[in-house]
């Protein structure tokens, strides 16, 4: 993996936008469109808004996807994911999207995973925009994570640490307030992008971070997937890199 580490938060979110830029132009100039997936979630604020404001992208190419939403939220709840893609990313951009293909957590979810899943299987990922989650997980791909599943979406049971995180974000009041399941995209799917650009700040990813980063390959901790892609990129600041060792930083 290629580890960035940055003096702020701000810094990452500016320098992990410029480089998904670079590979949304790069693969707009080569094949005439690009494929993204934008993760969402507060780690991801200062990336969606420089990357809005990036120059030079040709947004009607671009076609974008993204990670997980949970079973049974409509698009109105404060908490949804994909309110959130709408008004940090999608309705920000200076030019609309080729397409923005939403995950409907209120569908059946099996149909909903086979709907969305053959979608991007008739796109190519150029470039994933994704986050690590306080207990490692990528997209809700909780531990212990399935990396031998290949379907692209899959129905997953949250555990309680993920889903104290997403009371912790102020998302939700309490814990019984949290949905128990979600649509996620898998592991297979995201590795399946030509580049992967993950942003992590702040203090409470520290451990998750360490552990993706020193661990070796497992489950147990769903971020060490990205050590088997030879284009991931992973941005953090100098408080989610603060448990790093000396040779993981080098």
């Amino acid at each position: 993996m290629n580890v960035i580490i940055s003096d702020t938060k701000e810094l990452l979110g500016q320098q992990a936008a410029e480089h998904a830029a670079l590979l949304i132009r790069q693969a707009i100039h080569q094949r005439g469109t690009a494929n993204i997936i934008i993760a969402t979630g507060p780690s991801q604020n200062e990336v969606l808004a420089s990357l809005v404001r990036a120059a030079d992208i040709h947004w009607p190419a671009v076609t974008a996807f993204h990670l997980d939403e949970y079973i049974g939220m409509p698009i109105t709840h404060p908490a949804s994911f994909r309110l959130y893609l709408w008004e940090q990313f999608v309705r920000c951009l200076p030019l609309p999207l080729r397409a923005c293909h939403y995950i409907c957590g209120e569908q059946d979810p099996r149909q909903e995973c086979a709907r969305v899943g053959q979608i991007i299987c008739e796109h190519p990922i150029d470039v994933a925009l994704v986050g690590i989650g306080e207990n490692g997980h990528m997209a809700f791909n909780d531990p212990p994570a399935d990396f031998e599943v290949t379907e692209p979406y899959i129905v997953v049971q949250l555990d309680e640490r993920c889903r104290l995180q997403q009371v912790n974000e102020g998302h939700f009041a309490s814990l019984d307030d949290v949905p128990t399941q979600a649509i996620s995209m898998s592991i297979h799917q995201v590795l399946a992008s030509r580049a992967i650009v993950a942003s992590v700040p702040d203090r409470r990813k520290a451990e998750a971070v360490r552990d993706s980063i020193e661990n070796p390959l497992d489950p147990r901790y769903p971020s060490t997937c990205l050590q088997k892609h030879e284009q991931a990129y992973i941005y953090l600041d100098v408080d989610s890199a603060s448990l790093l060792s000396r040779d993981a930083v080098r």
